[in-house]
């Protein structure tokens, strides 16, 4: 009996993709985001041309979710 219940589950999950080999799981809106690069010091570090040099990192922007108004509680007597 357990190995029947056995080879029925291992059959259902073979038969269904997994969630983590889906190719659009953890990818949504990338927005790149630079800030000026700063010394020990505090000071912004230029580079031979007098720029400003700039370290930039992508980031996931997430979206907020609209919340529904909760009911005010009724009053028990």
């Amino acid at each position: 009996m357990k190995s029947i219940i056995f080879a029925a589950g291992l059959a259902l999950t073979l038969s269904f993709p997994a969630y983590a080999a889906d190719d659009t799981a953890g990818k949504g809106e990338m927005k790149r985001v630079c800030h000026p690069k700063k010394d020990k010091d505090g000071k912004e570090v230029k580079d031979k041309a007098g720029k400003v040099v700039e370290e930039c990192k992508e980031i996931k922007v997430r979206k907020k979710l609209e919340a529904t108004e909760i009911p005010p509680p009724k009053d028990k007597k």
